[in-house]
């Protein structure tokens, strides 16, 4: 395998353009320093979903008490499996995704007490089963090693050539092919296209991509199955670009819902402070609101401008007074 087997289509141009643009929307308005509870919520969201894919049966609301150091009732490996995938996450800004020493590092912990040669490819023959049949059998445990030299050989190559956005679902697919690892191969795959994703853009660290493809988890394997059978990554990689377009959109929503009833809040409160005090200065409300002087002229202009509140008398001596509430 010199280079993956995959086309650039139509398709995946259209998303990889769709995709680009919302991230630069993104990007101009979300100060993602000032948001490490999202990024906490956002790996719960990542983790408690891709365990799910592999059957881990705890809910989300026991993955974040289990993360928070709260006592769980469960199976020990399930818990386990929450502790070493959250460990793996948090590892991310600390690993080089074009790294194979890093890939098996991450392994190791994701499946740290859970598997005897976590970290280490598996040394006998694997395949996927639904019930007793037997649906895909992986390469032979004697081409692991040579296979994933090859593509992370690739990755390394065409990193800046080709879009992370594609390198990195093709980078998912083929891992899943060669299945490295006699177990938490799915999982590391998932967290690896985030890897290689947020090392790109620092957005994707706050993108549960997890999520939809939990919820549209028949058609993730509907994809891989597909991709086995025609000898190519292209089904698939459509599939997980149009799962980041729609884990986008998502957050696209879900910030402008918080920065309305930001911009709500603060209103209301400006309204508040002009009840106690009519007199009360642009600068003596940014102070008590922990608001700029600018974002408080901002929300001073929508009031006035919604008929909500007028100046009375000169900009110095003059007082406030609320038309209406």
């Amino acid at each position: 395998m010199d280079y993956p087997p995959y086309n650039i289509t139509d398709k995946m141009l259209g998303y990889v353009s769709e995709i680009m643009e919302k991230v630069g929307e993104i990007n101009s308005y979300m100060n993602l320093t000032k948001k490490p509870e999202l990024r906490k919520q956002t790996r719960i969201n990542s983790i408690h979903s891709s365990l799910a894919i592999e059957n881990n049966p705890l809910s989300l609301k026991q993955v974040k008490d289990i993360i928070d150091g709260n006592i769980v009732i469960g199976n020990r490996n399930d818990i386990q499996e929450v502790k070493n995938a959250y460990q793996a996450y948090e590892e991310l800004d600390n690993i080089n995704p074009y790294s194979e020493k890093d890939l098996k590092k991450i392994h190791g912990i994701m499946t740290f007490l859970i598997l005897d040669n976590n970290g280490k490819y598996r040394n006998h023959g694997e395949g996927v089963y639904d019930g007793d049949r037997c649906i895909f059998t992986a390469p032979s445990e004697k081409l692991v090693p040579e296979l994933m030299g090859q593509l992370f050989d690739w990755i390394n190559k065409e990193k800046d050539r080709v879009n992370p956005l594609i390198l990195s679902s093709v980078f998912h697919y083929e891992f899943l092919f060669i299945h490295p690892f006699s177990d938490g191969n799915g999982r590391t795959a998932r967290l690896w296209q985030t890897a290689i994703l947020s090392n790109w853009k620092d957005i994707f660290g706050y993108m549960p991509i997890e999520n939809l493809i939990k919820k549209n988890q028949p058609e993730y394997y509907q994809a891989i199955d597909t991709c086995n059978k025609l000898g190519n990554s292209n089904v698939f990689i459509e599939f997980l670009l149009k799962m980041i377009n729609e884990t986008i959109d998502k957050i696209v929503i879900e910030q402008n819902t918080t920065q309305e009833t930001t911009q709500e809040t603060t209103q209301e409160k400006i309204i508040e402070l002009i009840k106690e005090n009519p007199n009360i200065t642009q600068v003596e409300m940014a102070k008590k609101l922990g608001v700029s002087r600018d974002g408080i002229s901002y929300h001073i202009k929508v009031l006035k401008e919604s008929k909500m509140i007028e100046r009375v008398g000169s900009t110095k001596s003059g007082s406030w007074r609320i038309v209406k509430e």
